[in-house]
């Protein structure tokens, strides 16, 4: 990979999906470096609006689930579970805004703020 230039690598990082951009930051330092520049998570997350990378979250009492949209016939995917990394009670996560594929979520019970990543499941209380 030393013989490949960094643009080459940069444009086939940012069409990668984001669990993989995660996990290759712990590749080498350059790499790392790479990955955390604002131009990268721009460009990456740009291209991770095309319609054949659109997901959905579902939230209901007992799960939460990630569905890719179909949009040809507007119905949902397979699943994949995604399980909530803070605690929590049933019919108390509510969504009060998205941007850039960060939550932000209240736990009604308790109307704590928390910001949060379902990609690589990080949150952070605010």
């Amino acid at each position: 990979m030393a013989d490949l230039p960094i643009e080459t690598i940069f444009e086939i990082l940012t069409r990668v999906p984001a669990k993989v951009v995660g996990r290759s930051r712990s590749v080498c330092k350059e790499w790392y470096a790479l990955l955390s520049t604002r131009d990268f998570i721009r460009v990456h997350s740009s291209r991770s609006l095309v319609s054949s990378n659109q997901r959905v979250l579902l939230i209901d009492d007992l799960t939460c689930s990630v569905h890719p949209i179909i949009f040809q016939s507007y119905d949902y995917g397979p699943r994949s579970i995604v399980t909530l990394p803070f605690d929590h009670q049933n019919n108390d996560v509510s969504i009060l805004s998205h941007l850039n594929g960060l939550l932000c979520v209240c736990l009604n019970h308790t109307n704590e703020l928390l910001l949060w990543n379902p990609t690589t499941t990080a949150f952070k209380r605010l």
